[in-house]
């Protein structure tokens, strides 16, 4: 598959277990500093700017191995004070609200989760765009929704990117959903404010467009709200 990305890391499955890539373009300089089967702990730095610590993660589907894993993880930085931010697939269902159908809420896997962010001083990074990121791709009762995808990050990282926002986008070809982190924040659609161009009444269609949208027939006796005509008559005029 072509990624049209410059550089790549890979770290392969154990058996069936684990297994992690990673991409990135020349205008990310990224070292890697530590890997192993569940994540790839790395600096980074974009177009110059201040380095931080990301870190890529898979974490164990097992229950026997999750309390090692976030102990592991949280001996990565010792420096309370680093730029650290994690994303990835956690496998852990932090709060009750984040699980729908199935086996009832898991405390234990909860409280080791908890207690990694407690110990490194990490919070989530807001998300947008769904509740859960994980599905059985069932239907009715067998259903079963989970939130095990999230990003996480120290004070200082988000003192670097105040505006960082993760987006919780529409699953293709996989039962969980991708997630994408915006550093600088969603960006804000320029709203383009509509004009009657008085030119446009030379045009001979002009005043059958809007004849047309504003007279009423015998089959267009109802055609919607003022604000509803008046919408369609400005994007036919615009066409």
């Amino acid at each position: 598959m072509k990624m049209k990305m410059d550089n790549a890391f890979y770290v392969d499955p154990v058996g069936i277990a684990g297994g992690l890539a990673l991409w990135w373009s020349n205008d990310v300089k990224l070292s890697v500093l530590i890997h192993d089967k569940n994540f790839i702990d790395t600096v980074i730095s974009v177009n110059g700017e201040d380095e931080w610590f990301g870190t890529f993660i898979y974490a164990p589907p097992y229950d026997e191995e999750k309390q090692e894993f976030w102990e592991r993880l949280g001996m990565l930085r010792n420096d309370v004070n680093a730029k650290w931010c994690i994303m990835g697939d956690t496998n852990i269902v932090a709060s009750p609200n984040e699980k729908y159908g199935g086996a009832p809420f898991d405390h234990n896997n909860a409280k080791w989760f908890h207690e990694f962010l407690e110990r490194s001083y990490l919070m989530e990074i807001q998300s947008k765009g769904g509740t859960y990121t994980w599905s059985n791709q069932r239907c009715e009762e067998d259903e079963i929704c989970e939130k095990l995808d999230r990003v996480l990050s120290s004070l200082e990282w988000s003192f670097l990117f105040p505006k960082a926002i993760a987006i919780i986008e529409i699953p293709v070809a996989s039962d969980h959903a991708p997630i994408v982190l915006l550093t600088n924040g969603l960006k804000k659609k320029a709203r383009t404010e509509f004009k009657f161009k008085s030119r446009w009444t030379l045009e001979e269609e002009c005043s059958k467009i809007i004849q047309e949208e504003w007279t009423p027939t015998e089959q267009r006796n109802h055609r919607g709200t003022f604000r509803v005509k008046l919408r369609r008559t400005k994007v036919k005029l615009w066409k």
